[in-house]
Parts: C-alpha cells; sequence; structure tokens
C-alpha cells in the first residue's frame, strides 16, 4: 500500500492506498443527466490529504468518518482540471472501518503543481507547493 505523499499523477490504475474521509462536497450530474454523479472529498492518512472523486453510487456510501481502501485507483486530472484521486473504471473502494485513524492535511497533494520528469517521460515531479492545504476544503480556524 502507498501512503498519499508518495502518490504521483500518471495515466494508469496502479495505486493502491487507505484513508479516512475528513469532508465531502455536494453532489453534481455531469452531462446533464442524472445517470453521472460525481462529488468531491477531502481523504487523507498519516503522510498527506488529497482531494478524492466519488462518482455515482459511491457519492452517498461513504460519510466523513469512513476508513476507505482504494485498489487500482488513478491520480490525474478530472474534467474540471482539478488534480483527484479516484476509483476510475478499474479501481475500486471498501469502507474498511470508521473513525480510528491517524491522520494530516497536510502537504495535500492535489495542492502540488506537477510537471513532466526531464529524466524520464513517463513519471511527473513535484515543481511547487500551490497551496500548503485544501483549497477546495479549507481548514476550520479554531
Amino acid at each position: 500500500m502507498q501512503s498519499l505523499k508518495e502518490i504521483m499523477p500518471a495515466a494508469r490504475n496502479n495505486i493502491s492506498t487507505q484513508f479516512i474521509v475528513l469532508e465531502k462536497g455536494r453532489t453534481t450530474f455531469e452531462g446533464g443527466g442524472t445517470q453521472n454523479k460525481t462529488c468531491l472529498g477531502l481523504v487523507a492518512d498519516e503522510s498527506a490529504s488529497v482531494h478524492f472523486q466519488f462518482r455515482n453510487e459511491e457519492c452517498e456510501a461513504f460519510q466523513p468518518g469512513d476508513i476507505v481502501r482504494l485498489t487500482n485507483g488513478i491520480f490525474s486530472y478530472n474534467r474540471n482540471t482539478h488534480l483527484v484521486l479516484r476509483a476510475g473504471q478499474r479501481g475500486k473502494v471498501d469502507k474498511v472501518g470508521e473513525f480510528t485513524m491517524a491522520f494530516v492535511e497536510s502537504p495535500n497533494t492535489s495542492e502540488i503543481l506537477w510537471v513532466p520528469d526531464p529524466n524520464n517521460s513517463a513519471k511527473y515531479i513535484q515543481e511547487s507547493v500551490i497551496s500548503p492545504c485544501s483549497r477546495i476544503f479549507p481548514p476550520m480556524l479554531q
């Protein structure tokens, strides 16, 4: 299993990891119909956080506090040009627990500017940090 800090953008389903759902946004419908639902969430593990795109039945199946295992996921840009982790067509998400998992919200790997690696065109490297935390789900001030 990979930690969220270890993931990098790729065009293949090869990410297996486990995380806790911290927040979920509202559900939207793609293409004007009710067939393709999506909602964005903030998920985290002990190393980093990332934006996760839930699709269709996943939008209702997972709630904040759920611990989720992702198998064969993909970390890439969605249609709205946000860098998100998601199951994709070949991946799978399963709830494996609730509430008891250590996590951090920073760094958020979706808030990093990734560029092609000049030494390996199949990989990306971190160029700079866009924001230290999620701009979609800003941390609550205490």
